[in-house]
C-alpha cells in the first residue's frame, strides 16, 4: 500500500506541475503571476517532477512549436513521424536536449514571455540531480515494496514527465473524438482523463489554445481548471481573457 500511495501521489503532483506551470502558464500564458509566485512554482516543479524535471522555458518553446506546426516535420512530437510511442519519446528527448544545449536555435517569435530561472533549470537538468531523485525513489521501493512486482512501477515514476507527455502527444493524436475541426489530428480522450486532469481534452485545447479551461462539453470536467480558479480567487495568479491563437507572434500553419 505505501508504494501505491507514493506512486499515485507522485503521478498527480508531477502532472500538476507540468500541466499548471509548464503548459498552461509557461507555454500559453493563460494566467499571470508575480515573480515570487513564479519562483515558488519553479521549486515546486523540481520537487514534484524530480528525475523527469523539464525546463519550463524549453518545454514552452517546444510546445509552441507543436501548436504552430502540428503534424508536420517541424512538430517536436507528432505520431506521423515516429514508428511507435517510444520512438516519439526518444525523438522528443533529442529535440529537447538540442534546444537546452543551444544546438538548435528556435525563432525569436516563439521566445517571448517565457518563464526562466537559469540556476534551477541548470540544476534540475543536471545528471547528479536526476540520479539523486532516482536513488531516492529506489530507496523508497527497497524499504516498502512487498514484492518484486511493485518495481515495475519504478521506471514509470522515474520518467513520469515523459510518460505524461507521451500519453497526450501520441494517443490523443490517434484515438478519441473530435469537437472541433482543426488543422491537425488532435482528439479528446475523455475515457482516461481521470489520469490526466483535463490534459486529455486535446482537440479542445488545439482550438482554444490560450484558454485555461480545456473542457468544452457538459461532461468534459477539467479538474486543473478548478485548481486554477481557486488560485485565482486566492490572488496567487490572475486569469487572462483567452484568445483563439497561441500568441500574436506565432504564425498560423501553412
Amino acid at each position: 500500500m505505501p508504494i501505491l500511495i507514493f506512486f499515485v501521489a507522485h503521478w498527480y503532483l508531477s502532472l500538476f506541475s507540468q500541466s499548471f506551470f509548464h503548459h498552461r502558464y509557461g507555454a500559453h500564458a493563460a494566467f499571470g503571476m508575480s515573480r515570487s509566485a513564479e519562483k515558488f512554482f519553479f521549486i515546486l516543479s523540481w520537487l514534484t517532477m524530480g528525475s523527469s524535471y523539464l525546463s519550463p522555458r524549453v518545454y514552452a518553446l517546444m510546445h509552441r512549436l507543436h501548436h504552430a506546426y502540428a503534424d508536420t516535420e517541424l512538430d517536436p512530437h507528432s505520431p506521423k513521424y515516429s514508428k511507435n510511442v517510444f520512438d516519439m519519446m526518444w525523438r522528443t528527448r533529442r529535440i529537447y536536449l538540442d534546444i537546452w544545449h543551444g544546438r538548435t536555435i528556435v525563432e525569436e517569435k516563439f521566445s517571448k514571455n517565457l518563464p526562466e530561472w537559469k540556476w534551477l533549470d541548470k540544476w534540475g537538468n543536471n545528471f547528479f540531480s536526476r540520479i539523486l531523485w532516482v536513488a531516492a525513489y529506489t530507496a523508497f521501493y527497497v524499504a516498502f515494496a512487498p514484492s518484486f512486482w511493485w518495481y515495475l512501477l519504478l521506471p514509470v515514476q522515474i520518467a513520469s514527465g515523459a510518460v505524461h507527455g507521451a500519453i497526450i502527444n501520441w494517443y490523443a493524436h490517434k484515438y478519441g473524438y473530435i469537437n472541433f475541426r482543426v488543422r491537425n489530428t488532435s482528439q479528446n480522450l475523455f475515457s482516461i482523463d481521470i489520469l490526466m486532469w483535463g490534459e486529455s481534452y486535446h482537440n479542445n485545447h488545439h482550438k482554444f489554445a490560450t484558454s485555461a479551461n480545456f473542457g468544452r462539453r457538459w461532461h468534459e470536467i477539467d479538474p486543473m481548471y478548478g485548481v486554477i480558479k481557486l488560485l485565482n480567487w486566492m490572488r496567487v495568479i490572475h486569469l487572462k481573457k483567452p484568445t483563439l491563437v497561441l500568441a500574436a507572434e506565432i504564425p498560423k500553419q501553412a
